[in-house]
């Protein structure tokens, strides 16, 4: 069990910065259209085509990290049913 932990823990820690920097990607598109007055339109379909591209990584690193949430239990599950 402590193998797998460790080996999630490292495996995570360069994929966790990318989740973090998506979503402080995505507050600082939502900043930006929020400190204009006007919005250029070419510049503001660029910045939703880039925030789409970053929620669908974002969704996706989600579900794998839920995926690896689900090994661990069913991994500590099998443990337990073990050692009975």
């Amino acid at each position: 069990m402590v193998k797998l932990l460790h080996k999630l823990k490292v495996k995570n820690m360069s994929k966790k910065n990318n989740l973090n920097e998506n979503l402080k990607k995505l507050s600082e598109t939502a900043e930006w259209f929020e400190s204009r007055e006007d919005v250029d339109v070419e510049e503001g379909l660029k910045k939703v085509k880039e925030a789409v591209e970053i929620i669908k990584e974002s969704k996706k690193r989600l579900k794998e990290i839920e995926n690896e949430f689900e090994k661990v239990k069913k991994e500590l599950d099998t443990d337990e049913e073990e050692a009975k």
